[in-house]
């Protein structure tokens, strides 16, 4: 009877643990695989422009900033802050996310307004008042006074430096931040992380939103991510706030204490889009920390805690949002995994521009108490 119980107690086992994988596998199967990155041809004059434009403080209205002041190499090309500066005399309202593999995504910014292509990003944060502040007009005429910035337009194939090409050129320079000796993408993951993997596409559910080679699926969901009220409360990142909701047209925006995301551009009319945000890809996690749209969420561990508890108090909240239930060793395995999806460092010649501007442009100190 003995021999015959710890058979059956066996049999019972390996049918459950098959189930599992059954399970695992239709959930996973319902879904875009996750795997490595597309190849992407780049044209190396043009990135080239575009590395130079990309770390160039003169893009900025008043000479300050540049796009590397939010998206910097040594913070994963993210700025390390739970919500960012902006523009100078001003704070942004939204984490700054990486920009590490944004050419492999469909739609852009936390809100998901921009689904066209890298050149209206590209255009939209040079010419937004609280992130660059820049008149398209007075960057083309600053650009063309360089010479340098002159021959390489010219070996790039644009010919006379404009702001199509500005527009352009960073893009192109985009495509060479893409993730590189990835050990997911390499097969190089270590027992914990593989361990990890099973998860994220059975148990955990993670697959369901970050699905595909970038680990999204360039929509927007609630799930309950607490507000930073630090939006609401420092009067320049409210500013910047409201300037935002008042130029997508919110009229109910003095009243609004959360920030509503992509209902900004899909205005449902019952509301439930409200605190709905794009998911981010899960590629360069390492980095980038802090998480969520309004960097409310410190660490990687954090963050599995968070979705292992069922995530926050929402009205919206997506409905697959629940209690994933599991154990310490689980979350564990899942954190190794989305350590395994972050590469070298991209902070190398190859990817910084280090030689000095010419400095015809100072910045403007204290330009809020500029008088003519």
């Amino acid at each position: 009877m003995g021999i015959r119980a710890t058979k059956k107690r066996l049999l019972v086992s390996v049918a459950m643990g098959l189930g599992l994988a059954l399970t695992v596998n239709a959930q996973a199967s319902n879904y875009p695989d996750i795997g490595p990155l597309p190849n992407v041809k780049i044209n190396k004059a043009k990135a080239e422009l575009g590395k130079r434009l990309f770390f160039d403080p003169r893009l900025s209205g008043d000479a300050a900033i540049s796009c590397a002041h939010c998206h910097n190499p040594e913070k994963g090309y993210a700025d390390g802050m739970a919500l960012s500066d902006g523009y100078p005399g001003n704070k942004h309202f939204r984490n700054s996310p990486t920009v590490i593999n944004a050419v492999h995504k469909n739609r852009w910014m936390w809100d998901g307004r921009i689904g066209t292509n890298l050149n209206d990003v590209t255009r939209g944060m040079l010419t937004e008042d609280y992130i660059m502040n820049m008149d398209m007009r007075i960057m083309q005429e600053r650009v063309k006074q360089d010479p340098v910035y002159v021959k390489m337009f010219k070996d790039a194939g644009y010919g006379e430096p404009s702001n199509g090409s500005v527009r352009k050129a960073i893009p192109e320079y985009l495509k060479t931040l893409t993730s590189k000796n990835v050990p997911f993408d390499n097969n190089k993951m270590s027992a914990s992380a593989k361990r990890g993997m099973s998860l994220f596409k059975g148990k955990a559910g993670c697959i369901q939103c970050h699905n595909g080679t970038n680990f999204t699926d360039g929509k927007a969901y609630n799930t309950g991510v607490p507000e930073n009220w630090d939006v609401f409360m420092d009067t320049d990142r409210h500013q910047a706030f409201l300037a935002y909701n008042m130029f997508m047209g919110n009229e109910g925006r003095m009243q609004l204490k959360r920030d509503p995301g992509a209902h900004i551009h899909q205005h449902r009319a019952d509301k439930s889009d409200m605190g709905t945000f794009l998911t981010p890809s899960l590629r360069e996690l390492t980095y980038t920390a802090p998480y969520m749209h309004n960097g409310m969420i410190k660490t990687l561990d954090d963050v599995v805690v968070f979705y292992n508890n069922g995530g926050g108090q929402d009205s919206n909240k997506d409905s697959r949002i629940k209690p994933l239930g599991l154990s310490s060793a689980e979350q564990k395995d899942l954190v190794a995994f989305l350590k395994s999806l972050s590469g070298d460092p991209l902070t190398g010649s190859k990817y910084v521009w280090s030689e000095e501007y010419p400095e015809e442009y100072e910045a403007i100190k204290n330009w809020r108490q500029v008088k003519n």
